[in-house]
């Protein structure tokens, strides 16, 4: 690719990021939430109770990032933690009931700002930019610095 089109494919998939990072960012402090609670509020919605373990692995983040999205949701009453059964170091995590009343909000937010971002694509475009943006993250993949170096 030459350098034109790959300064302004990189340009654009970088304005999009920063863009929706800062439109999510606004709609989810109005929740009273910050970037990243959402994807946990919605894996403990979707998948039940989780391990802190399993949620860093489910949210594709750090586990010291998930025990601090985990202390910050438990001292908004968004959760509950409690030692694991067959590991007392691990915890357990899970929505409360006003978790659950989160979600419903957070996946009325999410619906909204995913018609806010393709406000101007016809439907069929939706699809095709759904299922290109798939390739382009499955195509990034392993890719990061480092993966895979010996």
């Amino acid at each position: 690719m030459d350098f034109e089109r790959a300064d302004a494919l990189n340009g654009a998939i970088r304005t999009i990021a920063l863009k929706h990072r800062a439109r999510a960012a606004a709609k989810l402090a109005e929740l009273g939430l910050h970037p990243g609670h959402e994807a946990v509020l919605l894996l403990l919605s979707a998948k039940g109770p989780q391990t802190q373990r399993q949620l860093a692995a489910g949210a594709d983040c750090e586990p010291p990032s998930i025990t601090l999205m985990v202390r910050k949701l438990e001292a908004g009453g968004l959760v509950s933690r409690v030692p694991a059964a067959r590991d007392a170091r691990a915890n357990v995590v899970r929505l409360t009931d006003e978790g659950r009343e989160a979600v419903v909000r957070v996946k009325e937010l999410w619906r909204d700002l995913a018609d806010e971002t393709v406000a101007g694509l016809a439907g069929t475009s939706v699809d095709q930019l759904i299922e290109a943006l798939t390739d382009l993250a499955r195509s990034l993949q392993g890719q990061a610095p480092g993966a895979g170096a010996s």
